[in-house]
């Protein structure tokens, strides 16, 4: 073969390569490239929420119909009955939620949109507005949970968040400044952001996918089309995009549902454990052998953890064989966990590996449990309860009483006060918190409540 045609020939080879190569690249993007498909599937899953929330008026009083001026009140006498405050003032807002569950209906959105919210509507992709009713809310985390009822929902599937990674692309989709359904684009700029409010509960996604005012309560959506997170808020000087944008991870998200949904609130359970993080100096000061973990520097007397035989100075590094890289991260997973559930540890003491079990308290760190005996919730829809100790205080014999009730609880809406007994739930004569809590266990959407008050008794229907 001359010279002239082995130049040919591999000037053809190469053309071919060229030619093979060429098409090999081009084939991906025959057609037009597009996240349409992906979204058709997921946005009939994602809401709009309209709230009204009643703004105060103390202090302001009409007569047929014209506010009276501050300066003329003094002359008036104190609010008789025909000053009257007027019609009540209203201001609305907007936000976003996802539907998580067609079939019961069950909306997820954030704290601070719904709360104080007087009147509750979704509307839906399809143009259908929805009455909401708020099943409870959690303002530690920001989330909420709605019910709706209506026919042809679409739900969102649930991503496993431990897939996720910093740089995988999103999608955030919601109701920013009211004007609809949005979609903006981005990555997973970074995970397990912290430091928003230290006294919440955060573990947070960052993306920079646009979020503004309306998106709160939207979702965070991944490639495949799943919820990784919900919308809850942005670092901005002028509240415009930045950039910056926070979402709580789905795996809080459903554990608060978890909590919303069984009781209307999270009844945040307690180790008894005041930690650090484990941090190089930390490490250095104290000859700690792990590199993460919660240190722990104080034990609570009569706590879960002083009845699991926690010490001051001992490392946990796993709970439920799930690694704790921080104080703040045992701090979320704890306050997620249902009081009186029992969770292993793994701690680390002087060089040693231990295994503990540990029967979560209450708010208080308390442990509800003590001795062999059957583990007895404390708490009640708000209320602090314990058994009767001394019968000669009280007008019963024997009784639930009542130690203290959170103004803001269903049981102080209901009208259950410190210092009531409680001798009967559902009609069920009860004796002591294991009677009372079977009873419970078995009701229904209301409780009742048989109290004796002042000698006397009151029947409450407690939500």
């Amino acid at each position: 073969m001359n010279r002239l045609n082995r130049t040919v020939l591999i000037l053809a080879s190469v053309l071919l390569s060229l030619q093979l190569s060429s098409g090999a690249a081009a084939a991906p993007w025959q057609g037009q490239q597009s996240l349409a498909p992906m979204l058709e599937t997921v946005t009939p899953a994602v809401v709009n929420i309209r709230v009204t929330k009643a703004v105060p008026t103390t202090g302001r009083y009409f007569f047929r119909g014209e506010e009276i001026p501050n300066e003329l009140r003094r002359f008036l006498p104190d609010a008789p009955d025909f000053f009257n405050r007027g019609e009540q003032n209203y201001s609305v807002g907007a936000g976003s939620g996802v539907i998580i569950d067609s079939t019961a209906g069950y909306v997820v959105t954030n704290h601070h949109v719904v709360n104080d919210a007087s009147e509750i509507s979704v509307q839906l992709a399809d143009g259908r507005v929805l009455d909401a009713e708020l099943l409870g809310s959690d303002a530690s985390t920001d989330v909420a949970l709605l019910q709706v009822s209506a026919d042809d929902l679409v739900d969102v599937e649930l991503a496993d968040i431990d897939s996720v990674r910093v740089g995988d692309f999103v999608v955030a989709i919601g109701n920013p400044f009211g004007i609809g359904q949005t979609v903006t684009s981005g990555i997973v700029s970074a995970l397990g952001r912290t430091g928003l409010n230290n006294d919440n509960y955060e573990d947070f996604i960052q993306t920079d996918a646009a979020i503004n005012v309306g998106n709160s309560g939207g979702a965070l959506i991944d490639m495949e089309g799943r919820l990784i997170g919900i919308n809850t808020a942005i670092i901005s000087g002028d509240g415009g995009n930045n950039g910056i944008g926070f979402a709580v991870p789905v795996d809080m998200v459903a554990a608060v549902v978890d909590h919303l949904q069984r009781d209307g609130e999270v009844r945040r359970g307690m180790l008894g454990v005041t930690i650090t993080s484990v941090t190089p100096s930390v490490k250095e000061a104290l000859n700690v052998e792990v590199d993460k973990g919660a240190l722990v520097t104080s034990v609570l007397p009569g706590s879960a953890a002083e009845k699991a035989g926690i010490q001051i100075s001992d490392v946990i590094v796993a709970i439920d064989g799930e690694p704790v890289e921080s104080g703040r991260d045992l701090r979320n997973h704890v306050g997620l966990l249902s009081r009186n559930q029992e969770v292993e540890l793994a701690l680390l003491r002087e060089g040693e590996s231990l295994s503990v079990n540990a029967i979560i308290g209450d708010a208080n760190g308390i442990a509800a449990v003590g001795g062999d005996s059957p583990a007895q919730d404390s708490s009640f829809r708000g209320a602090l309860l314990r058994n009767m100790q001394n019968a000669d205080d009280y007008p019963v014999d024997s009784g639930i009483v009542v130690d203290s009730v959170n103004p803001q609880s269903r049981a102080a809406a209901a009208g259950l006060r410190p210092g009531d007994v409680i001798v009967e739930v559902n009609r069920q004569p009860v004796e002591n918190l294991q009677q009372f809590n079977e009873v419970v266990g078995d009701s229904g959407r209301f409780t009742a409540i048989t109290v004796v008050r002042n000698e006397g008794r009151a029947l409450l229907l407690v939500p």
